[in-house]
């Protein structure tokens, strides 16, 4: 008996991830897209793939659930619930924005800054952060290119990309292709 329950269990689990990618569904936060969502998503950032999702409306960061970051797109867009705290996993004690970052997530952290302490932080889109309910302590943007010897950046947003190197910029417009430089490029 037992173990048709964990059976039927893991069926009903395994059936209910998998609901999204056999309909085509895009879930963010535990609730799937509508249409016109979805589609001003694709209009800005392109094809977005079936799946469940995470998204953290305050920095933009997002990932597959149970995953670490994917990437950043603009901060602020109503898509799916509310972030839980369990979206990329658990385990770390390190959570931003309310979200317990993955494990992954710790390490690119302590390549960049050095041992991270498990705690509460707030970080926003400009990769400005600190303790939760505190000023502003950290820059990781700047500490990013300071690592990195330049000041470059690439940027995703609703009407496309833009990059630098700290010497030359640009802007691509997925839609057109279009793409204009400037700088010492």
């Amino acid at each position: 008996m037992r173990a048709r329950l964990i059976l039927w269990v893991f069926l009903a689990v395994l059936g209910f991830h998998g609901a999204a990618h056999a309909q085509g569904a895009v879930v963010v936060n535990g609730v799937a897209l509508d249409r016109q969502t979805l589609a001003g998503l694709q209009s800005a950032y392109g094809q977005v793939k079936p799946g469940r999702y995470w998204y953290d409306p305050m920095s933009g960061l997002w990932g597959a659930e149970r995953a670490p970051t994917s990437g950043q797109i603009a901060p602020g867009l109503r898509l799916g619930g509310p972030l839980r705290a369990d979206a990329s996993g658990r385990g770390t004690g390190v959570f931003i924005n309310g979200r317990e970052i993955h494990a992954v997530e710790v390490a690119r952290l302590q390549a960049l800054v050095g041992p991270v302490r498990p705690g509460r932080y707030w970080l926003n889109a400009a990769g400005i952060g600190g303790y939760e309910g505190g000023p502003p302590q950290f820059n990781l943007a700047a500490l990013a290119a300071q690592r990195s010897g330049g000041s470059g950046y690439n940027r995703s947003g609703p009407g496309g990309h833009l990059m630098s190197d700290g010497n030359c910029a640009g802007y691509f417009d997925p839609k057109s292709g279009a793409s204009v430089m400037t700088g010492n490029c």
